[in-house]
This record gives structure tokens, C-alpha cells and sequence, in this order.
């Protein structure tokens, strides 16, 4: 869908990628994103698209640390001139949790030495990616984050919701398309600014 949407925006379609995504990284070689833009050898987005479904505990603490070692490595791989031709990349991190009264229940704290920020207290799994996705685009390491839930069975169907609209699908996909209209219209205004 969101190929789709890109295409539509006016990028060329060969500028969009879904399997050769591989980016240079400056803590690691090469990490590879779920989608990213190129387009006239420069980096111009890159998402990450992930899905949970059981498994909460474990799998929320590797997909935030996940996310952050993402970011960081990408924007320090570009403030080392890794992409040089490039301006600062657009970064989307979208999430899709599993809406069920495991995610949804409040999860016990564990503060042995030190007490945790008091917006954690009794919530859910569901209440701390919204927490996360918030923070990941309020602390810039991400231009946009999404959360979407869905449940098993009705997910199926195209059912989903979502807890927080800043988060939502709409806010993500308009921050994209921000930073592809203005490319195009860039390229129609200055088509060979460099020349």
C-alpha cells in the first residue's frame, strides 16, 4: 500500500525498493530496511515495518532496542557524509500489535534497584508502544512512528484500530508524502540544481 502511495505521489517507481534495501550503517556494515527511497543517488526514506503477535514480554524490549540502534546508526551514518548527496533521510517505523488481553492487561514492573518513570506503572504492552512510538518521534529519531492494532481473527478481514492519532496510519503516511511532494516539486522547479 504504501508503494502504492509513493508511486502516486509522483516519485518514479524504480526509485522505490522492498527487496534491494540494503543501507550502509556506521556502528555495522549494512543493515537492511523494509522499504527505502533512492532516487537520483540520494537516500531519500527509509521504514522499517514490524508485526507482533504473542510473545510480548521479550519481543517489546528487542524491537525498542531494535528501533533505537536503527535510528542511531542510520542518522550517524548520515552525519558522517555517508550520504552525501543526500539531505537528512526521512525515517518511518510502523508497528502492527496484536489487539488481545495479553497486550492489553496491565504488566507487572520489576524495580529491583531503582523505581521506573511513573508512566509505566500499570500499563500494557499496547500502552508502552504507544509510549515508545510517541517518544520516538518527539526525541527525532524517527520523523513519523504508527501503531496499529488489530486482533486475530477480524485482522483477517482488514479490521484494526488505533489508540492514538498521532500515531495513526493517516499522520504516517501524510509525513511521507510531505517529504516526497516536496522532492518532486523540487525536481520540477531546480531539475538539475547541481549542473
Amino acid at each position: 500500500m504504501i508503494v502504492s502511495i509513493l508511486s502516486d505521489s509522483g516519485l518514479p517507481g524504480h526509485s522505490i525498493h522492498t527487496r534491494s534495501t540494503t543501507l550502509p550503517g556506521y556502528f555495522r556494515p549494512t543493515k537492511d530496511w523494509d522499504l527505502v527511497v533512492v532516487i537520483d543517488d540520494q537516500l531519500l526514506a527509509s521504514i522499517e515495518f514490524k508485526a507482533q503477535v504473542g510473545s510480548f514480554g521479550n519481543n517489546f524490549n528487542n524491537r525498542v532496542e531494535e528501533a533505537l540502534g536503527n535510528s542511531t546508526d542510520i542518522y550517524t551514518a548520515f552525519r558522517e557524509g555517508k550520504f552525501s548527496s543526500s539531505s537528512r533521510p526521512w525515517t518511518g517505523w510502523l508497528m502492527l500489535l496484536e489487539d488481545s488481553s495479553r497486550s492489553t492487561v496491565p504488566v507487572r514492573i520489576s524495580e529491583s534497584h531503582f523505581s521506573v518513570f511513573p508512566e509505566f506503572r500499570g500499563t500494557s504492552y499496547a500502552d508502552r508502544y504507544e509510549l515508545f512510538c510517541e517518544r520516538l518521534v518527539r526525541e527525532r529519531l524517527y520523523d513519523s512512528a504508527c501503531l496499529i492494532m488489530s486482533e486475530r481473527k477480524s485482522g483477517l478481514t482488514g479490521a484494526y484500530s488505533e489508540p492514538n492519532a498521532e500515531l495513526g496510519f493517516n499522520a504516517f503516511v501524510s509525513s511521507l508524502l510531505g517529504r516526497a511532494y516536496a522532492f518532486v516539486e523540487m525536481k520540477k522547479t531546480f531539475p538539475n540544481p547541481f549542473d
